[in-house]
């Protein structure tokens, strides 16, 4: 076992009129995603996901098991999904070696006992001592994690193998690519959707309309946005709403009975990745503009 993971405890919709920003982002919103040389997750108890991140920064790293899954080893009782965000790197799951591209996303299942991430090139990406951010060329490595009752096959997925659909028009600000990777029709998972969308030159929303799904729990993670550049997320009711001020590799939680959307002050990317009833990507109950307040 090894240090313990920061806790995000469920929240009602009723308590959200009464939040102040600082409150609101401690609890939706996680701001040391990636910290470099560490496995650094965070545990939600909506849907009982765990979220975050590993940055190898030239040295490997191990995910164990935590105190609060009462697992003698991370995926004993879990599944977790991969998206590499930075720079080429590896994940060795039981001895078997992936290679992850930017952008790549590996799917391990309940089971795997081993899980060491690294760098493609440990001397490119090796820190400097006191550093707290990974040198250009390192891999970040996003994970997204939720309980799993059986096991499937892990899998990798490179950038354009998965299903993509193209969403959106320029018009309206929003085109967007859209890689479907662990879902229903892809990636075989127990609970598990996750995928990469990527906003075209010009485009800042980045779901719209907005929406809920009230049988999930969804996490974004913002990535490849300048960094003056900042995101405007939409969160809470329909007739209640609220925003997170949300900088380049954070991530957001969005609980299930909460909408989502957001809008850029220029284009960026983001993991998708869901928890929950079902795994129908269409699942979802919009909420137009319009009936916004």
């Amino acid at each position: 076992m090894t240090a313990s993971i920061p806790q995000r405890y469920a929240t009602h919709p009723e308590q959200i009129p009464g939040m102040t920003t600082a409150q609101l982002r401690e609890r939706f919103l996680i701001d040391d995603v990636f910290v470099a040389g560490e496995v650094r997750l965070t545990y939600s108890h909506h849907d009982r996901i765990v979220l975050g991140g590993a940055v190898p920064a030239g040295s490997e790293l191990a995910l164990t098991g935590y105190p609060e899954i009462r697992s003698e080893y991370f995926l004993e009782h879990r599944e977790v999904g991969i998206v590499n965000v930075g720079a080429a790197g590896t994940v060795t799951a039981d001895g078997e070696v992936y290679e992850l591209v930017t952008g790549a996303c590996l799917y391990l299942g309940r089971g795997v006992r081993d899980v060491v991430f690294a760098d493609a090139d440990a001397d490119a990406a090796a820190v400097g001592e006191g550093a707290d951010t990974a040198a250009p060329g390192g891999a970040r490595f996003y994970l997204f994690s939720a309980p799993a009752h059986t096991a499937y096959p892990s899998a990798l997925v490179s950038p354009g193998e998965g299903t993509v659909r193209e969403l959106g028009d320029q018009v309206t600000s929003n085109r967007r690519t859209l890689n479907q990777y662990i879902h229903e029709n892809g990636v075989k998972s127990c609970q598990i959707v996750m995928g990469v969308t990527q906003l075209h030159p010009g485009s800042m929303w980045n779901t719209m309309p907005a929406h809920t799904h009230d049988r999930r729990t969804e996490c974004y993670l913002y990535f490849d946005l300048p960094a003056d550049a900042r995101v405007v997320h939409l969160m809470g009711e329909r007739e209640e709403t609220r925003h997170l001020i949300v900088g380049d590799e954070e991530a957001v939680i969005s609980p299930s009975w909460s909408l989502h959307s957001g809008v850029g002050t220029a284009a960026y990317s983001f993991v998708w990745a869901m928890a929950g009833e079902n795994q129908s990507f269409d699942d979802m109950d919009a909420a137009p503009i319009t009936d916004l307040r």
